[in-house]
């Protein structure tokens, strides 16, 4: 029988990135003489790609900013955040324990993530965690984000195919899912402006070590 494939979002459902995150937006901000963002505002705004983050947490502290100026900031951001990126972010709990699980049932496994890629990577070795993955895409590895379904379908296949679910914290994961027309768990404890258990998720989960029993249940195995 063909091996399930578990495909993971990364910020606020394998790593809880927030403070490193917050650290380079309220330095960006700053620097722009706008006000400091909190940390329940920023969980609130990851999961749409950086320039998107940029873009929400200068409209929500003052003046919006031109897509010309979001192109600037952005590569500030990437330089900034990449000089600390898993300085204070740590893998939820319980997280490296499951997918030492997953990787003996002989599951696949990749990251997708509208985080941009370099970052991706470079988070995921520096917390030891890429040697999980058969396959990490992220930001700028397509020319489209989640919940473009193109991106779910195409990691599977480099991953060789099979009984496939997402995993995430977000109304875009369970978008992405369902246009591929693959089942979605949703963790509760994830960045997301509505509670995940009003997103309409196969399950949510409120800890990630339930992730096994609960992808194998949704993939009939």
């Amino acid at each position: 029988m063909t091996n399930p494939v578990f495909i993971f979002d990364l910020d606020g459902t394998l790593v809880d990135t927030a403070p490193d995150l917050l650290t380079s937006i309220n330095w960006l901000l700053a620097r722009e003489q706008r006000r400091a963002i909190g940390e329940d505002e920023l969980r609130r705004i990851v999961g749409r790609g950086a320039k998107n983050l940029i873009s929400t947490a200068f409209a929500i502290t003052g003046d919006e900013i031109s897509a010309f100026e979001i192109e600037m900031l952005y590569r500030a951001f990437l330089k900034d955040y990449g000089s600390h990126v898993a300085a204070a972010s740590r893998p939820y709990p319980g997280v490296v324990e499951t997918l030492e699980v997953l990787k003996a049932d002989g599951a696949s496994m990749g990251v997708l993530t509208n985080k941009p890629h370099g970052p991706s990577v470079q988070l995921l070795d520096e917390l030891g965690l890429s040697p999980y993955f058969g396959a990490i895409w992220g930001q700028g590895k397509q020319p489209y984000l989640k919940p473009d379904p193109r991106l779910f379908t195409g990691i599977v296949s480099e991953l060789g195919g099979g009984p496939a679910l997402m995993v995430g914290d977000s109304a875009t994961d369970v978008e992405t899912a369902r246009g591929a027309g693959a089942p979605v768990v949703l963790v509760s404890y994830g960045y997301t402006q509505v509670p995940a258990v009003h997103l309409g998720a196969d399950a949510v989960i409120d800890a990630f070590r339930e992730v096994r029993v609960t992808g194998r249940q949704l993939l009939g195995l």
